[in-house]
Parts: C-alpha cells; sequence; structure tokens
C-alpha cells in the first residue's frame, strides 16, 4: 500500500477519533497494554530476528541495546500506556474564554492535529510510545521507524492495531509504513494536506533531512549538545556530582550533557575531582589545553569535539574566563536543547538564564530532567528544540492545535 493511500486511511480514522470519548481512548490504551504483555513472546521472537540481524550487519552494542527488548522492557512499556490511560484528556479543554461586549461567547478550544506522522530510528518503545500518545490526543499515526527495527515494528503495530479495534476504534488509527526503501520517508514528507505534521526522532542527520525536505510542517526535535557550566561561585563537590550525572546517568540520551565549560577561576578546585570521576565512570574527557594540563589522559580537544553530540562516554572540556565566555561559547555551539549552571550565585544564575536561548536551563541542577515524566507532564513524544507551536518536553497538550469556538444569538456584524 502507498504511503498515500495510508495517510487517506489515517484522516479517515482521525476524524472518528477526533470525537472519541476519553473514556473509549482510554479503554484503547488499556486493551493494547494488556495485548502487549499477553503477546509478549510474538513480539520478542520478532525482536531478536532484528537483533541477530544487527549483530551480523555490525551495528554498535550502544544501538543493540536501544533496539532490545525482553519481558521486563515489554512490560514498561505496557505501564506507559496504563499511565497515559491515567492523564487528563487535552481535547476539548478550553484555553481562553470570554464573552464579548456584544455578547458573543467566545471560546479557544484543544483539538487534534489530525494525522502525525512520526520518523524515528532503532528505538522499538517509540512505536508503542508515539502510537499511544497520538491516540490518547485524537490523532492517528503514521510511524516510519528504522529498518534495523522493522520486524520488532511490525509485530508491535499488528498487536496494537488489533487491541485498537477490540476496543471500537479504527485500526488505521495506527499504521505502519515500509522501512525498507527510504520512498517511504520522501512520501511522507511530501504528502502535505494529507498528514497534518511530522516530528522526526533521532540523530542530528535525520532531523536535519526532514526539516529541509519536508512540504509538511514539522516539529523539530532532539538534538541535544547540552552543556554544564561550572560557575566561579559553585559548590565544587555539589558540582561534581551533579555533572556525573548529567553526563554518565543515561550515555545515549538528547539530554545528557555533552560538553562542560568551567571557570578559571574554580578550575584548580573542580578539575582534579572532575577528571578523577569521569576516569572512574570510564569517559573520555576531550579537553582544551587549560584542562588537559590538569591530566595526562585527557584527550586534545577540537572544534567537531565541542559541537559534537556524543551519546556515548565521551565530553568535550574547556575553561572560561568568565560567564560571559560561557554563555558565547553556548550560543556558538549549542542546540538549543538544555543547558546547566552550577553556582551559588543568584546574580549569576539570573544572568545565565537570561541570556541562554535554550527549551530547559538548569540551575544546579542535572541536564538529564528534561524529560516529559520528570516535568511531571505524563507522556512525551520527543524535546521539542524549536520555537514554534511547542518549546521543550512534549506531553499531551503539544500534540493539539486550537479552533475558536463563537456562538451567539442571530448576531450581525454592522
Amino acid at each position: 500500500m502507498s504511503v498515500v493511500e495510508q495517510a487517506r486511511r489515517a484522516r479517515d480514522a482521525a476524524a472518528e477519533l477526533a470525537v472519541a470519548t476519553r473514556t473509549v481512548k482510554d479503554a484503547a490504551l488499556v486493551a493494547m497494554a494488556d495485548a502487549l504483555v499477553a503477546r509478549t513472546p510474538e513480539v520478542l521472537a520478532a525482536n531478536e530476528t532484528d537483533l541477530a540481524a544487527g549483530r551480523e550487519a555490525g551495528l554498535s552494542a550502544a544501538v543493540l541495546d536501544r533496539l532490545a527488548l525482553d519481558a521486563g522492557r515489554v512490560a514498561a512499556i505496557a505501564d506507559a500506556l496504563r499511565e497515559m490511560a491515567a492523564l487528563p484528556d487535552p481535547v476539548g479543554e478550553v484555553v481562553r474564554g470570554s464573552t464579548l461586549p456584544n455578547g458573543l461567547e467566545l471560546r479557544q478550544i484543544r483539538v487534534p492535529f489530525g494525522v502525525v506522522g512520526i520518523i524515528y530510528e532503532a528505538r522499538p518503545n517509540v512505536t508503542v510510545d508515539a502510537a499511544g500518545i497520538c491516540l490518547k490526543s485524537g490523532n492517528a499515526a503514521l510511524l516510519r521507524g528504522s529498518s534495523s527495527a522493522a520486524h520488532s515494528n511490525a509485530a508491535l503495530v499488528a498487536v496494537l492495531r488489533d487491541a485498537v479495534a477490540g476496543a471500537g476504534l479504527p485500526a488505521d488509527a495506527v499504521q505502519l509504513l515500509d522501512a525498507s526503501s527510504r520512498d517511504s520517508v520522501k512520501e511522507l514528507m511530501r504528502a502535505r494536506g494529507l498528514v497534518d505534521v511530522l516530528i522526526p526522532r533521532g540523530g542530528a542527520s535525520l532531523i536535519r533531512t526532514v526539516v529541509e525536505e519536508s512540504t509538511v510542517p514539522v516539529i523539530e526535535t532532539g538534538v541535544g549538545n547540552c552543556h554544564v557550566y561550572v560557575d566561579a561561585a559553585a559548590d565544587v563537590a555539589k558540582a561534581v556530582a551533579v555533572t556525573l550525572n548529567a553526563k554518565t546517568q543515561r550515555l545515549s540520551t538528547c539530554n545528557t550533557a555533552e560538553s562542560l565549560l568551567v571557570h578559571a577561576g574554580v578550575a584548580d578546585t573542580f578539575l582534579p575531582p572532575m577528571l578523577a570521576a569521569f576516569a572512574e565512570a570510564g569517559v573520555t574527557v576531550h579537553g582544551s589545553p587549560e584542562v588537559a594540563a590538569y591530566s595526562a589522559a585527557v584527550v586534545p580537544a577540537t572544534e567537531e569535539d565541542f559541537a559534537t553530540e556524543y551519546l556515548s562516554a565521551d565530553i568535550s572540556v574547556a575553561v572560561v574566563d568568565s560567564l560571559d565566555a560561557a554563555v558565547a561559547h553556548i550560543r556558538r555551539f549549542g542546540t538549543g536543547h538544555t543547558e546547566a549552571i552550577l553556582t551559588d550565585s543568584a546574580s549569576a544564575a539570573r544572568d545565565f538564564v537570561a541570556r541562554v536561548d535554550a527549551a530547559a536551563v538548569m540551575v544546579n541542577a542535572s541536564t538529564r530532567f528534561t524529560d516529559g515524566g520528570e516535568f511531571g507532564f505524563g507522556a512525551e513524544i520527543g524535546i521539542s528544540t524549536q520555537k514554534l507551536h511547542a518549546r521543550g518536553p512534549m506531553g499531551l497538550p503539544e500534540l493539539t492545535s486550537t479552533k475558536y469556538v463563537v456562538t451567539g444569538d442571530g448576531h450581525l456584524r454592522g
């Protein structure tokens, strides 16, 4: 089936989802969760096929880990759907409302986008997360995963479609596009008028391609060259602990710290314990000459290092002379995702927050907190790094648009 035909079927499904009650949608989410648990062996068998092919193709250990499923991971994915069902339904929420001087009643309410296309890489959990968050927000989902997860995604979508249909909603609310060819991505990006919005999730190259080539509106997500700036007024012990967490709590996420900036005034007391902590954690430091002076283990950093989202046990480190220099460095190399300052100076924190341009700015906290769940939003489809419509963690409200409902009693405009 062509992408255009799938998109047309998705539009028909979206029309039904738009008027579905929360009770029906939540029942479908729970049915999806129950079906995943019941059919776990089927999903794991498909996943093993992908893993075997990935090992043969020489995929890295990190990619294979993101691709791998087991009974525990499937159960966690199912639990996420149940948690989603418990969240408030954004559809129909009144954003604002008033009675105009002429007596007209004006309401702005949340409505679904309609058809949401999601292009993503080798994370089968995204298949379920995306399908669930789209359904809860009243949208039909067109899912285009990577070829490396093709069997896993096909098995997951088969389970989800059966559950959705069994709950009384159209199965075409969840559809998987062919991952064997790039043509499906190109067709999806050109399906303007059938697909309402595209959300790319993955590396910089994928996101750049979708943003630059799509005629369908795109919400840009993901790339996170996140910085931690240790100010002259930082508490050294806290700064070491927070920086280590920001880098090592999980290496392969977009909110992981990839670059560390250290004020020269605190370098002598901060860098020796920080470099020792990195070494113990197996993190390779790519440092400026000032950083290399503290340890022979430091690898000389290049301009490319400071621009890199490693997603690995690597970090770039530089010493800066001032907060101004730190902000200038972030403006040059940052991606607008998450930036952090560690300081006991309220004025330095205010200055940093005001001047750094990012979706999230942390003060004395790990970059790893930029997450829909950690923010208390529940489900999240990604972290938007753009400035239109949605910025930061994209929860259920961010997967809606709005419409104005104007109610009168025979009102005429004079």
